[in-house]
C-alpha cells in the first residue's frame, strides 16, 4: 500500500517541486490529477498541490521535507 498521495494538476508549477521533493525523499507516492473531476476540484482546487500521508492531509502548496520525512520514519 502506497502511504503518499499528491493531487496536481498539469502546468502547475508548485507541483513539479512537489514532485520533485517526493522522487528526493525516494518513498513510493500515488499521483493523481484533479482536473475535470468536479469532486477533488471542489476539494482541493486552489491548495493544489495536496501531499496526504497514509490518507490524511499533510499539507498543500509546498512539501515539507523535513516534516515529512520525519513522519514518515525516513529521518
Amino acid at each position: 500500500m502506497t502511504r503518499l498521495t499528491l493531487y496536481t494538476r498539469p502546468g502547475c508549477h508548485l507541483c513539479e517541486d512537489a514532485v520533485a521533493v517526493l522522487e528526493r525523499i525516494g518513498e513510493p507516492y500515488t499521483e493523481i490529477d484533479i482536473s475535470g473531476d468536479r469532486e477533488l476540484e471542489a476539494e482541493y482546487g486552489d491548495r493544489i498541490p495536496v501531499i496526504m500521508l497514509d490518507g490524511r492531509e499533510h499539507g498543500y502548496w509546498r512539501v515539507e521535507e523535513q516534516r515529512l520525512r520525519r513522519d514518515l520514519g525516513t529521518v
